[in-house]
């Protein structure tokens, strides 16, 4: 936790930012979960431990967290953004279930590697890259076939 603390208090620095107890609360409490959340959701959590910390400073951290790549900004196509720690984890990809909302992170060393090649044969330089595979996860897709037996019985 220390070293996500001098990213910040650097990041601060540079932009001539002051350093306030309040940025350091956000951030130890957005580290102490490991799940995606939103704004309201860390708010929530947030104001639990500290009530004095209104929902714009919440807000304006994690701004401040995402543009010094401790966390990454994800859009699920829901319309919620959703923030997850970036900093000092893997490399992962998400699928996305458009049913329920659930979602699940993966890893797979051979779409990485297609997609470095991929660049590589375009001349191309990426910085940075996502993948988000929109479906139904197994349990929707599960309803959703016998929804669809029903209706074919009865026609």
């Amino acid at each position: 936790l220390r070293k996500e603390f001098e990213v910040l208090d650097d990041f601060i620095r540079r932009k001539g930012l002051r350093k306030t107890f309040q940025r350091d609360q956000v951030l130890k409490v957005f580290l102490s979960t490991e799940q995606h959340v939103c704004v309201d959701e860390l708010y929530k959590l947030v104001k639990k431990h500290y009530s004095d910390i209104g929902y714009t400073t919440v807000y304006r951290t994690m701004k401040l967290l995402s543009q010094s790549g401790l966390c990454e900004e994800i859009d699920f196509g829901d319309g919620i953004l959703r923030f997850e720690h970036k900093y000092g984890h893997e490399h992962h990809d998400h699928l996305v279930c458009i049913k329920c909302g659930k979602f699940i992170e993966v890893s797979d060393q051979g779409i990485e590697k297609m997609q470095e090649s991929m660049a590589k044969r375009y001349s191309f330089a990426p910085t940075k890259h996502k993948l988000e595979i929109f479906g139904f996860c197994k349990d929707c897709l599960r309803m959703k076939e016998r929804r669809d037996e029903r209706i074919r019985k009865i026609k």
